[in-house]
């Protein structure tokens, strides 16, 4: 895989349709497939935070949405709800409350939070009533599927997968490697 792309999508197409926390410009890419019911995802946000925030400048991260609809009823309808809060400028805000409220995503608590943002609630509840959002999530979804995803979190550094089945050390080694290596 080349520079120009990640996880198989060109770069212009990655920041136009990402959610992308960090330097534009870094030298790493982490891809994150996830599901706001996910107790590895959960458990999985704290390290991930802590990557961006350690190598700022040459980490970025991308979340995407990959709901496990069989296991976890309300994880299509959190991750249209981070989508409704991002069409307000708040989506990293409502990602971080879901990823701590993982037992109480239902539509009330979801209100709830988006409340708790500030967003326009009529502009909010009229998105989620009409499910605006849902194609957003399926092609995040469709996407993951493609590349491979099965489970979550799925990771991806510079388009290449790092298994975090067994614990997250791996991904923290991968990321250290990247870096010494470039």
């Amino acid at each position: 895989m080349n520079a120009a792309t990640i996880d198989g999508m060109p770069e212009a197409a990655l920041a136009a349709a990402d959610h992308v926390l960090g330097d534009a410009h870094a030298k790493l890419t982490l891809v994150e497939y996830g599901d706001y019911e996910c107790p590895a995802c959960i458990q999985a946000q704290p390290l991930v935070q802590q990557l961006v925030d350690t190598h700022q400048g040459r980490l970025r991260f991308v979340f995407r949405h990959f709901p496990l609809m069989e296991v976890h009823p309300n994880a299509e309808l959190a991750a249209e709800a981070a989508e409704a809060a991002a069409a307000q400028g708040q989506f990293w805000p409502m990602h971080h409350l879901l990823l701590a409220q993982a037992h109480h995503l239902g539509p009330a608590a979801l209100a709830g939070y988006a409340l708790s943002l500030g967003l326009d609630m009529n502009r909010f509840n009229a998105e989620m009533g009409d499910r605006i959002y849902t194609q957003r999530v399926q092609e995040h979804r469709r996407a993951g599927v493609q590349s491979g995803v099965r489970a979550t979190p799925a990771m991806f550094l510079n388009g290449q997968i790092v298994d975090v089945s067994f614990g997250f050390e791996r991904l923290e080694a991968a990321v250290h490697a990247a870096l010494k290596t470039g």
